[in-house]
């Protein structure tokens, strides 16, 4: 009819609904990442609310215990920030009352402590250094101000993260009964099973890995303000705290941690910049090689060119959100395939075949 293959229509058919929905996920991309963010607090806070409710007396509801075990984790968690937050607003206060200076051609560093290998060549390295100072007032200023005012902008709909702990705290209460649903709907197509696996792969996954991302940049932030402090570095906790946040995101944000940590501490004076430049290596390898596999475990097993990949696909998507779920979308895709290829496997072994 009409000259239409029955194969080709099904085929277009099937191209349309996947482009429909790839367009919808990207219209409503904020409100996907406000859930998102929510399902992963959620993962986060799951373990330890499993486990004092389940030592709470039976008297008492298990809502009723989640409710209190989740608004006592919460105070703690917004205390601790509160705490540290004031000391480290305080310290980026004092550093934006510098930069105008660093960034003035007269007050170039010149007494800028470099290693005594390149004092033959001192004036040239300081004259190079006068000039990119004196770049930085074009470029930097605007920058600064543009920051400023996508922040003062964003303080308007700052209250949509508010939903962020509430919603997470509908996920812990009804995550089960939801997951129950899913996998009862798909039993009608006899895919339940294949579907609670999937789940339960994501689960595990999941609560791996934003456990290691919260436990890395906790680590980061101790080390960091540890070793500047030791040292005699400025802006300890604000550095730490720069690259404690940095460290969700992959590949790029501790390199970016890095050089904002050389850059800050070189402007301000720092007399070891070499040693802090030895330190950061062996801290990147001891989070590399030690920590982070410990932490992570066989949750995310993704090639390190993959996940550079999806980092810097993420951000042309996304933007730093896009960077920040990148590996985590990535790795629930990986999961998905090889759920769905074992499950092809043992059905292509039937009894007659045994």
């Amino acid at each position: 009819m009409l000259g239409l293959d029955r194969r080709a229509a099904r085929a277009a058919w099937s191209v349309f609904l996947v482009l429909l929905a790839l367009g919808i996920v990207y219209v409503i991309r904020k409100t996907l990442i406000l859930f998102v963010l929510a399902l992963l607090l959620a993962h986060l806070l799951s373990p330890i609310v499993d486990f004092i409710a389940g030592h709470t007396p039976k008297v008492i509801s298990r809502k009723v215990a989640l409710a209190i075990v989740y608004v006592v984790l919460l105070a703690i968690l917004v205390s601790a920030s509160v705490t540290i937050g004031s000391k480290v607003l305080e310290e980026a206060a004092n550093l934006a009352s510098k930069v105008p200076y660093w960034i003035q051609v007269q007050s170039a560093p010149t007494t800028m402590p470099i290693p005594a290998w390149l004092d033959p060549i001192r004036h040239e390295v300081l004259e190079w250094l006068r000039d990119q100072t004196a770049n930085l007032g074009s470029t930097v200023v605007p920058f600064l101000r543009k920051a400023g005012l996508d922040i003062l902008s964003g303080i308007g709909s700052a209250a949509t993260f508010i939903l962020i702990p509430i919603l997470s705290f509908f996920f812990l209460k009804d995550g089960q009964a939801m997951r129950e649903n899913i996998v009862s709907f798909f039993d009608a197509y006899g895919k339940g099973e294949l579907v609670e696996d999937i789940f339960a792969d994501i689960h595990v996954m999941l609560t791996q890995y934003i456990r290691a991302l919260v436990l890395l940049a906790a680590a980061t932030f101790c080390f960091y303000s540890l070793f500047l402090q030791v040292t005699g570095g400025s802006y300890a906790l604000l550095l730490a705290g720069v690259a404690a946040l940095l460290e969700v995101i992959p590949v790029i944000g501790p390199l970016a941690a890095a050089v904002i940590l050389l850059i800050v501490t070189g402007l301000s004076g720092y007399a070891h910049l070499v040693w802090l430049l030895i330190f950061l290596a062996l801290y990147r390898v001891f989070q590399d090689y030690v920590l982070s596999p410990y932490l992570m475990g066989a949750g995310v097993e993704l090639h390190p060119l993959l996940v550079l990949f999806g980092v810097l696909a993420g951000e042309q998507i996304g933007g730093i959100p896009g960077m920040f779920f990148s590996v985590p979308v990535l790795a629930v895709l990986r999961l998905v395939f090889v759920r769905i290829t074992k499950e092809r496997e043992r059905r292509r072994i039937t009894p007659q075949n045994i």
